[in-house]
């Protein structure tokens, strides 16, 4: 299910292949550097560069025996490389490589996520545009209160979406940092310089101050940024599911020819997509927590944050990928019923236009106690009885006393609610 929505340059920057390449990356940086300071002889450097190779099937062949696996692949390289293999690795730890191959998968995989919160948007823009003036009724708890726009509500997600994108890049940087500082990040054996070039070259930013490892709040920052992007995705399609209940039925998930909804009763058409979305929110929130967990280490470094990062990070970046992909495809091709949300705003006979009879009393100097005593009245009334609010009103000779029949029937205007959308669209997107 994954693959359908998910793009595979995602999977494979978690392959192993592409991890080994990263960690093979870093690794002649930082031989290019020391040769540029004349601590690896030129003509070594060159034959490294040609010959440096590592094969994935043997890394594991060999980490079998020495239970490390940062060994294994130099002991692999090494295979490739012959005498001259003496020079990599020199002055670094595992965690140089390892940290900073990681922030490189990171950043990659950060790009495909970037380019799907863009297209997200965009799509978000033309639906929202689309629904500028469709009138639906806005409810708060659950229950009706007054007319609002589909567009709006889309505006909305579009704006949140680009505080995500905002939040995102900025983790994007944080994370986006490197270390060749050697064992307990103090460059006892290895130059600041060999660090400095490493970063430049890798498009890396250098870690100010390291231990064995780059600090994982840094890691956190990410994970959480992730986890906000899926609560967004969350928060939209649980909407969506909301509108498609059969009570409602404002929105509708685009239900496909030869799709089916249930194995028992052929009339479901479920907003299975939405529901899907919502459960991966909780997989990626709860692996925020776990990058939280992480920050905390014995000392200048322990290996606990290792186990789980293997596991958050490509699930969390795979799965952000599926639900920003999924998600587009369940807005772009929403299927909405203007009518139905017109009559679901006539549902309670007019009661949704109770605020507007209530300002227009205390216009004419009525006190907003008796004003909201007044109209209250007339609006359990209609709620009890399923009388015609505005009826009501009209044979009310308290409130005759002070509006008249158009003043009243005033009130009951839905185009009323829209007059400011457009201020509120030049405002989210610009004119």
């Amino acid at each position: 299910m994954i693959e359908r929505y998910s793009r595979p340059e995602m999977s494979r920057i978690w392959e192993l292949e592409n991890k080994y390449a990263k960690w093979l990356e870093v690794e002649l940086l930082a031989c290019e550097a020391h040769a540029a300071r004349g601590r690896i002889p030129g003509d070594a450097l060159k034959r490294i560069r040609e010959k440096a190779a590592f094969d994935v099937a043997r890394i594991d062949e060999i980490e079998k025996t020495v239970k490390h696996d940062v060994i294994a692949f130099l002991t692999s390289v090494a295979e490739s490389i012959g005498d001259d293999s003496a020079y990599m690795h020199m002055g670094m730890t595992s965690s140089d490589v390892l940290d900073t191959g990681l922030a490189l998968q990171i950043k990659e995989a950060s790009q495909i996520i970037r380019e799907d919160l863009t297209r997200l948007r965009e799509i978000l823009k033309q639906r929202a545009l689309e629904h500028k003036e469709t009138v639906q009724i806005g409810r708060s708890h659950g229950i009706h209160a007054e007319p609002t726009s589909f567009g709006c509500k889309m505006a909305l997600w579009y704006e949140e979406m680009g505080r995500n994108l905002r939040r995102f890049d900025h983790a994007v940087e944080t994370i986006s940092c490197g270390m060749i500082s050697g064992a307990v990040g103090n460059f006892a054996q290895i130059e600041p310089d060999v660090e400095a070039y490493v970063c430049e070259k890798a498009g890396l930013t250098p870690a100010g101050v390291s231990t064995q490892v780059i600090q994982r709040d840094r890691h956190a920052e990410y994970m959480n940024a992730l986890a906000l992007i899926a609560t967004t995705v969350e928060k939209i399609a649980l909407e969506i599911r909301h509108l498609q209940r059969t009570e409602v039925r404002e929105v509708e998930e685009y239900f496909s020819k030869g799709q089916k909804g249930s194995s028992a009763m052929p009339h479901k058409r479920n907003p299975i997509a939405s529901e899907n979305l919502c459960g991966l929110a909780r997989l990626i929130r709860s692996n925020a927590l776990a990058a939280m967990e992480n920050n905390a280490l014995w000392h200048e470094r322990d290996i606990s944050h290792s186990s789980v990062e293997r596991v958050i990070f490509p699930d969390s970046t795979i799965l952000v990928d599926y639900m920003l992909n999924r998600l587009c495809g369940v807005v772009k091709n929403l299927i909405v019923y203007p009518e139905r949300m017109r009559e679901n705003i006539d549902q309670t006979h007019g009661l949704v236009f109770s605020q507007r009879v209530l300002l227009a009393l205390a216009a004419k100097g009525v006190s907003r106690e008796e004003s909201y005593a007044l109209v209250q009245r007339n609006a359990m009334q209609a709620w009890k009885n399923g009388e015609d609010f505005k009826a009501l009103l009209l044979s009310d000779e308290k409130i005759r006393k002070h509006l008249n029949t158009e003043e009243i029937e005033d009130c009951f205007d839905l185009q009323f609610y829209l007059r400011h959308v457009e201020t509120i669209f030049q405002r989210v997107f610009g004119k």
